[in-house]
């Protein structure tokens, strides 16, 4: 599909309404990290939706008074991100030619803490999008369910681009690959249920939260940094071609080298940000330790315990349920959570 194909419909039937919709966040396995205009993704990437760790949303819609947002997290009117709504929904009017016709009142919650290496903005605006479709559906009339998802993972991907991925379960693409049929830089496509090993469908992954204050250097300014780095092109690259060996991964169930792969992507993502101009590095002494730990646990045990990183400090731990859990969850509790800030760690799954 092509952006043209997403415009807006001519007639709407514009009344005041509310809905409520919910979106989980995802965790990547091959790393996006850098993008072009209109969010373009510098490179194609493949994430593991959550089930648990959602973002909650209702939106009030109040018809043909004067545009305006007011949002709420938890009960707290948060005013920075009124803004940050405001110049989104301004930025997708061509798409939703009502969107501008009336006050909006958002409420929103999310299942998890604040700062914990969980992606708040791909869940709240991936939420905010389904909202958004909703009433669009309220307004011009049914679309299919398919037409809708595939619009919503759309207009998710202007508000925040790895948002787009979260409107789908299971291994989700993000970013056009010759490896995965029907992917796009626009929008966001299910990775084929057929070609995933019955392995990586049942999946745990554990949020150690190393540091839960707020990062010294956003995403935003991160992707930014890429523009410069002098190393971008090579990396670009390097995760289109990561797709040919994560495909036969997938197909044939083979975990020591998923492993090897997604924590080479993890680590490569932290190396684009020390060879940024000006360098940053965002993981803290309790990363690092948690990362040597979970390497010699391997070696010792040869049990599937690895890890990746978001663009912070905070570690997600992977590990399938195959029957070595119990083993796994004992020696991260024992072991790696005195390297939290406040034994802090989130439980999520990924099952599909």
């Amino acid at each position: 599909m092509t952006t043209q194909e997403f415009l807006g419909k001519e007639n709407y039937t514009v009344t005041s309404q509310t809905v409520s919709e919910s979106c989980p966040s995802n965790i990547a396995l091959i790393k996006y990290w850098g993008k072009y205009a209109d969010q373009i993704p510098a490179n194609p990437s493949i994430s593991y939706t959550l089930n648990h760790c959602k973002t909650n949303t209702i939106l009030e819609f109040l018809a043909d008074q004067p545009f305006s947002v007011q949002t709420f997290l938890s009960g707290n009117e948060e005013v920075k991100f009124e803004e940050k709504i405001e110049k989104y929904f301004k930025n997708i009017e061509q798409y939703l030619p009502w969107i501008l016709r009336g006050r909006y009142i958002i409420k929103t919650e999310n299942t998890f803490p604040h700062s914990s290496g969980i992606a708040s903005s791909a869940s709240g605006f991936g939420a905010i999008a389904k909202c958004l479709m909703a009433l669009d559906e309220l307004f011009s009339g049914k679309g299919s369910e398919e037409e809708s998802l595939g619009k919503a993972s759309f207009l998710a991907r202007l508000g925040s681009g790895s948002a787009c991925r979260s409107l789908y379960n299971g291994l989700v693409v993000w970013g056009s690959s010759d490896v995965v049929e029907g992917s796009s830089d626009l929008f966001a496509v299910r990775y084929p249920d057929e070609d995933i090993h019955a392995i990586f469908k049942d999946f745990n992954d554990w949020v150690l939260l190393i540091h839960e204050g707020q990062k010294s250097v956003s995403s935003t300014v991160g992707h930014g940094l890429m523009n410069t780095n002098p190393y971008a092109e090579r990396r670009f690259q390097e995760a289109r071609e990561n797709f040919i060996p994560m495909k036969e991964i997938l197909k044939n169930g083979d975990m020591e080298r998923f492993i090897t792969l997604v924590e080479h992507e993890a680590l490569t993502l932290h190396a684009m940000m020390m060879m940024s101009d000006p360098a940053f590095i965002l993981m803290k002494t309790g990363t690092l330790e948690v990362i040597n730990k979970i390497w010699d646990f391997r070696k010792e045990t040869g049990l599937p315990l690895f890890f990746t990183l978001d663009a912070g400090a905070n570690v997600h731990l992977l590990f399938p349920n195959n029957g070595a859990e119990e083993k796994i969850k004992t020696f991260i509790e024992s072991e790696l959570l005195p390297h939290t800030q406040k034994n802090g760690v989130v439980k999520d799954v990924m099952k599909f």
